[in-house]
């Protein structure tokens, strides 16, 4: 396939504007870019790190076929791609000096770039993560309900919404995917986490949504304290989660799970969650860094 078929670019309006209804007319299965440029679009284009985002759109013919976009540090995230348009994107972005740490997306379309990858880096891959896309279906709350209630995390909650973001990142192996004070600030600003706490007033779990983009909103972040779980806190606060989306106006409630995981991947299919699509992370090992071009990347 031609280069020239790919438009990259730093600038969000300019991605949104060729990409955005390609991007809307599946929302779940793009529910990752769609509500990562609405958090861009909102808290500018370092919300997610120093670096500028990257972003590109795979257009023939006046048809917007695919799309990816890139927060540095972080993974390549990727829309379907057939096995010749991911060696196609592979060879395009090598020939520009990138060293990508890694991809994320479904699983077929990862694995292509992923093996295009190495044939045009010769850098290694492993699946770091395996992901199931879940869609809300008939909301049932978990019996019994543990003792408590959910409440929204404020400013006076930021210091445990740091510690509880780390703790998050730490147990799902990410890392800490970007900053942690940061993530909790966009957090208080939006009212988006919730608590569950106890009958003292205590939280003892959490769970975020993202921004409505397109009818759908995704629940992320859900975390329980190790010492407090198997006592149904997250799943109440989870439910309560996909509850208030549904009441705010959110025509599909979607998350993510760790097919690792077997406890919250039953859990969330006993709330009414119904799987989407699998979605791989490779991350890629590279050698010693070749001298890279001089001209802006």
């Amino acid at each position: 396939m031609r280069f020239d078929d790919w438009h990259l670019t730093h600038d969000l309006d300019d991605f949104l504007g060729r990409a955005g209804a390609f991007l809307r007319s599946a929302p779940a299965l793009h529910t990752v870019p769609l509500t990562v440029t609405e958090t861009l679009r909102a808290r500018g284009p370092y919300a997610y790190g120093d670096e500028a985002p990257e972003f590109g759109v795979l257009e023939r013919d006046g048809t917007v076929r695919a799309s990816f976009f890139r927060t540095p540090p972080h993974w390549l995230n990727l829309t379907a791609l057939t096995g010749e348009e991911a060696d196609g994107l592979a060879a395009l972005l090598a020939g520009r000096g990138l060293r990508l740490p890694g991809v994320n997306a479904e699983r077929g379309t990862a694995a292509a770039f992923a093996e295009a990858w190495r044939r045009r880096t010769g850098a290694t891959a492993e699946v770091r993560q395996r992901l199931r896309l879940y869609r809300l279906g008939t909301l049932t709350a978990p019996r019994p309900v543990p003792p408590g209630r959910p409440r929204t995390a404020g400013a006076a909650d930021r210091e445990q919404l740091v510690r509880w973001f780390e703790g998050f990142c730490r147990d799902t192996g990410e890392g800490v995917a970007q900053d942690a004070a940061r993530w909790a600030d966009a957090r208080i600003d939006r009212g988006d986490v919730l608590f569950w706490e106890a009958p003292d007033g205590t939280p003892v779990s959490m769970a975020g949504v993202s921004p409505r983009v397109a009818g759908q909103v995704r629940v992320f972040g859900v975390y329980t304290p190790a010492p407090l779980r198997g006592r149904g806190y997250a799943g109440a606060v989870t439910a309560e989660a996909g509850r208030a989306a549904l009441a705010s106006g959110a025509r599909e409630v979607l998350l993510f799970a760790d097919l690792a995981n077997p406890t919250s991947n039953g859990l969330y299919q006993r709330i009414g969650y119904r799987p989407v699509a699998d979605f791989d992370v490779h991350v890629f090992h590279h050698g010693p860094s070749p001298a890279r071009p001089s001209g802006p990347q």
